[in-house]
């Protein structure tokens, strides 16, 4: 099981929304440091938040976050972004790639290697979304669902590194990025703490709000599931024999 307690944590997309309320969240289960990570300047009156200037999209700004981190227990990949369209402008879809998929993979390598000194713990803010696509924002449905495969993949990847890696599968959350789309909506200081529950408790798939867990059990049930650990299994099996 993973302890916020005591750990080190980093958190992109921090200075509002979801992103802000795991900081909060964090400190009250008495996180030792939470390095808080966005384009927006950004204070913070604990002493023990750490701000850093950071645009996912920028490998030069990740590279000198890097060197400001002195050690990482917890990175938790929050930052995106969510754009109306109907799939008829591929400017739209980079722009979603760039922030929610590469954005994921270019802060996670460049942190990789101290989460492997650590053995600790990656964790990716995806959404339902990532299993069936809203059509009012397809771009983005498409960014998440390629962002759950990568996670997926890394999961099985960094398991023998000893890094464990969790997907939040999050509902509407009331937020900024969800200000047009007039449904029922979590809010994101519940949506953190359940984020942080389903992280202590070491849950792969981590569902923190109403709406999410209404399809949890069948998620965690069902031949998807199942699918990712026979064929995690199969290419453990093989990485001794096919070359990568």
């Amino acid at each position: 099981m993973v302890s916020i307690a005591d750990r080190t944590l980093l958190v992109t997309g921090s200075h509002r929304g979801i992103g802000l309320q795991l900081v909060e969240e964090a400190l009250r289960r008495g996180a030792k440091r939470v390095y808080a990570a966005d384009v927006e300047p950004f204070t913070h009156p604990d002493e023990r938040v750490v701000p850093i200037h950071m645009d996912v999209t920028d490998r030069e700004q990740i590279a000198k976050a890097v060197e400001q981190v002195e050690s990482l227990d917890i990175l938790i990949n929050n930052a995106g972004i969510a754009i109306y369209d109907d799939l008829t402008d591929r400017a739209i879809i980079e722009k979603h790639l760039a922030v929610n998929l590469f954005g994921i993979f270019d802060v996670t390598q460049a942190f990789l290697p101290l989460l492997v000194s650590s053995k600790g713990v990656l964790v990716n803010n995806l959404s339902v979304n990532a299993l069936a696509p809203l059509p009012l924002i397809p771009a983005y449905s498409v960014s998440k669902a390629a962002a759950f495969s990568l996670t997926q993949s890394l999961r099985s990847l960094l398991a023998p590194q000893g890094v464990r890696v969790h997907a939040i599968l999050t509902g509407p959350v009331d937020t900024v990025m969800t200000k047009d789309l007039h449904i029922p909506k979590t809010s994101p200081q519940d949506v953190a703490r359940g984020m942080l529950d389903g992280l202590e408790n070491d849950e792969e798939e981590i569902f923190p709000d109403g709406m999410a867990q209404s399809l949890a059990e069948g998620w965690r049930a069902g031949p998807a599931k199942g699918l990712e650990g026979e064929l995690a299994g199969l290419a453990t099996a093989m990485r001794d024999t096919v070359p990568l």
